[in-house]
């Protein structure tokens, strides 16, 4: 079971999302109206997944998502806004955010989204994960490194291979079953790709692999 927080300042919305999730088996352990409750709130609950509004009455849902993962790097965030605007959705995930439903979303679609988000996987409407991808590799033209700068440590051939497949959203067991690996296998390549790229979690994982192009076909 899920445990889930919603985040939303629309009463009606709100509770009929929290109705939703609990009665399809998820666990909804709080809501909240405005960003500062929820990163006041969300310590205290510690859900697997924050399902999060972006227009908030008092403070944005860009900075709760900010400061929930601040307090709680574990805790996926999946932005579910009435906006597919491409500035908002990059909003979101350079504030930390897992993935990007809009609210047009149907239950079942949202169920399978906060299921996914709490196993790590990013999740899009679709339409928007394209734009998003195009956005990061456009965005991640850098200037040359100064002299003496430390290069980015290299990866194994192995480990680049199962950062591609993380990219494109496979769970570790998925990715074990492509690669015919165990996964915990998949899971220790996962592991030292993020200690030696000096990242936290699966999700700064994934924007690194789109930002170098890894998520491309």
């Amino acid at each position: 079971m899920v445990s889930v927080m919603v985040v939303d300042d629309h009463p009606i919305w709100r509770e009929g999302v929290a109705r939703d999730l609990g009665e399809r088996g998820c666990d909804v352990v709080a809501t909240a109206a405005d960003g500062p409750a929820a990163v006041r709130i969300a310590p205290a609950v510690r859900p697997q997944v924050v399902l999060m509004d972006l227009n908030l009455g008092a403070g944005s849902g860009v900075e709760a998502i900010a400061g929930i993962l601040a307090k709680l790097p574990a805790t996926r965030v999946l932005v579910l806004s009435a906006s597919g605007e491409h500035a908002d959705v990059l909003e979101a995930l350079k504030a930390g955010a897992t993935g990007y439903l809009v609210k047009s979303a149907g239950v079942d679609e949202l169920i399978d989204a906060v299921r996914r988000t709490a196993d790590g996987v990013p999740v899009f409407t679709p339409g928007l994960a394209g734009l998003v991808l195009g956005e990061y590799r456009r965005l991640a033209g850098e200037p040359p490194r100064a002299s003496g700068e430390p290069a980015v440590p290299a990866l194994t051939e192995r480990e680049t291979e199962v950062l591609r497949l993380v990219a494109k959203g496979l769970t570790a067991r998925q990715i074990g079953e492509r690669l015919v690996l165990s996964h915990r296998t998949v899971e220790s390549h996962v592991q030292n790709t993020l200690r030696k790229l000096q990242l936290h979690n699966r999700s700064q994982l994934v924007r690194y692999a789109i930002e170098q192009g890894l998520a491309d076909d």
